[in-house]
């Protein structure tokens, strides 16, 4: 058990690092999971908890987050009239069942290689965020049939491998369809419900090994984590929401681009030297 001194201290930094995903989540339309995930894996890897098993801690911890920021996200949005429930009724079973396998390839993998599948797929959301123009189109509606029933699964699925929400994959997929941001972010709110709902209920049921995770772990889920940064993402995410608009988010979005690139290229880093 590690010393109380050194718990009081992670305490202190999981509540700052909550704040500090909040207020992005509120001004860049992106999941606190892309924040929280390395930090939870800096933060437990100093408590003396680098085992195979931590990134699976970091991303069902970061998930579990994720249900309620959604929810409340969604709700928000929903009494503005900006989340398309079209959208969301025909994606959803795709995304759920996407979300459910990611469990099942999570749980079966290692802190390694889960490191390298999260800073490669940080590479390319941040490619996007720092390259990606508003003109870009791929098509003028949200694709249906085969092209949904492709798509949907492979959201879910990499999101809970990056043990982020729809954001980070579901606002390009939509803007590159021709919605609207303020409606692609609503509306990602929704897919970030979907994902992480399931997957963190499997990572609750997920045993890991005695001593593989910190203390007051269940199944794969944090607990103290849990509660210390959704104590602070609901107070800050509502000022992230509302300096969104009075800043230039597309100058914040490719600044943040560059910052997850350094953050995507450390945890290779630590995953293959």
């Amino acid at each position: 058990m590690p010393e109380p001194t050194l718990l009081l201290a992670m305490g202190a930094i999981l509540l700052a690092i909550g704040a500090f995903a909040g207020v992005l989540a509120g001004l860049l339309g992106v999941g606190g999971g892309i924040i929280l995930v390395p930090a939870f894996f800096y933060a437990f890897a100093a408590l003396g908890y680098e085992t195979p098993q931590l990134m699976q801690v970091c991303l069902a911890t970061s998930l579990a987050t994720i249900i309620v920021t959604s929810a409340r996200s969604v709700l928000s949005h929903n009494r503005k009239g900006a989340v398309d429930w079209s959208v969301l009724r025909g994606w959803a079973p795709g995304i759920a069942l996407g979300a459910i396998l990611g469990v099942l390839v999570v749980a079966q993998l290692r802190t390694t290689t889960l490191q390298v599948i999260f800073g490669g797929l940080a590479l390319c959301v941040a490619g996007y965020m720092i390259l990606g123009r508003s003109h870009w189109r791929l098509g003028s509606a949200m694709p249906g049939g085969l092209a949904r029933a492709a798509m949907s699964p492979m959201v879910g699925l990499l999101s809970v491998l990056m043990g982020i929400g729809g954001g980070s994959f579901g606002v390009p997929i939509m803007t590159l369809h021709g919605m609207a941001m303020h409606r692609a972010v609503a509306t990602a709110a929704g897919f970030g419900l979907l994902i992480a709902l399931p997957s963190a209920v499997g990572f609750l049921l997920t045993p890991l090994p005695a001593g593989a995770a910190p203390p007051m772990t269940l199944g794969a889920v944090n607990l103290p984590a849990f509660l210390l940064v959704i104590s602070m993402t609901l107070l800050t995410a509502p000022l992230g929401a509302a300096l969104a608009h009075r800043t230039d988010a597309k100058r914040l979005k490719r600044v943040f681009g560059g910052f997850l690139v350094l953050v995507a290229l450390n945890m290779l880093r630590k995953a293959l030297i």
